[in-house]
């Protein structure tokens, strides 16, 4: 299907699209121009929960950038796919950092934009790799947050077939082969728990890139790090919300973005203080990079400081002047 031009105008493709315009946003701080993007009711959903405003958008995007004046970023990969003649979903992958020091963290923003206006978002930062190059306490960042809870199509039952229809609507069925690998993945070696397999899916000399800027290798290393996650909620699952795939040789090949939700109680090992019993919900964003038929590289997203607010929070130990918007910079 040829995705009509009002999709993404004035500029010449999706991809052209979202680099610049994060770039005049973010970059050369044209915070006003979020009224020009976004729709009055857009939903933004982020480690912290639900906004269902533009105006929120303009907040939280102003208090960032006024608090990281000397950071920046630019586009890692951009994976979008047609939703309809006259819309795309994105998945922005961006490295940002400071301009002359090593340190740099990743963010993951899914957007469904329809004819140009952006209508609903999905955002991960990995806001552990600042806090650790600062050397912050993590329990005390995270208890600084509000976790203000999921709404929409978030607290919605995951999509029956998210082949033919996720969170953003319906898909074209492209690359499905691969598509479906990727899902097996998921069931088999994240769901099922049958780490053995990694090896099935990713070719040896794999890379997993994830939260704390780790870099993984090697099916060991892969399973290595799922298991650092799991075992703090060893009975949880993961929800994929949304698929959408890309070819291009500007990012190596054919990509596969997923969106997945975790459920899980705290019950395991106590990484994140005192276990609770209770559940989290974890909102998550994975980058799949195929070569020659096998999966070579992930990317995986999701915030580990707001994983230990919702925790927090569900301790009750929350500091009390906390506000009703999270202050986390990273």
């Amino acid at each position: 299907m040829a995705l009509d031009p009002v999709a993404y105008k004035p500029y010449a493709d999706p991809d052209d699209f979202i680099r610049e315009v994060t770039d005049l946003i973010w970059v050369d701080r044209a915070i006003s121009f979020i009224r020009e993007n976004y729709e009055p009711d857009s939903i933004v959903h982020g480690a912290y929960g639900t906004s269902t405003t533009r105006d929120e958008v303009i907040e939280g995007t102003l208090m960032r950038i006024a608090a990281t004046p000397d950071r920046t970023g630019q586009a890692e990969d951009v994976i979008w796919e047609a939703r309809g003649q006259d819309a795309f979903l994105s998945s922005h992958l961006v490295l940002s950092g400071h301009l002359q020091t090593s340190e740099h963290s990743r963010t993951i923003a899914n957007c469904l934009y329809r004819r140009g206006r952006m209508v609903e978002e999905w955002v991960v930062r990995d806001s552990l790799a600042g806090a650790l190059a600062h050397g912050l306490d993590l329990d005390e960042l995270a208890r600084a947050q509000a976790f203000r809870g999921y709404s929409g199509s978030w607290t919605r039952p995951a999509p029956v077939d998210v082949v033919a229809a996720g969170d953003s609507g319906p898909r074209p069925d492209e690359h499905r082969s691969e598509v479906e690998r990727v899902l097996d993945l998921i069931q088999t070696v994240w769901n099922e728990r049958d780490l053995q397999k990694t090896e099935k899916f990713f070719a040896r000399d794999l890379v997993l890139l994830t939260v704390g800027n780790r870099v993984v290798i090697r099916p060991e290393g892969y399973r290595r790090a799922l298991l650092r996650f799991l075992e703090s909620f060893p009975a949880g699952q993961f929800e994929v919300r949304d698929i959408q795939t890309n070819f291009d040789v500007r990012y190596a090949g054919l990509r596969v973005a997923v969106t997945w939700k975790f459920v899980g109680d705290y019950t395991g090992v106590p990484t994140y203080g005192p276990r609770t019993g209770r559940p989290v919900d974890v909102l998550g964003i994975s980058q799949f990079t195929f070569h020659q038929g096998a999966l070579v590289k992930e990317v995986r997203l999701w915030d580990d400081i707001a994983l230990r607010a919702q925790i927090a929070g569900t301790r009750g130990d929350v500091d009390p002047l906390d506000g009703t918007r999270p202050t986390n910079i990273y």
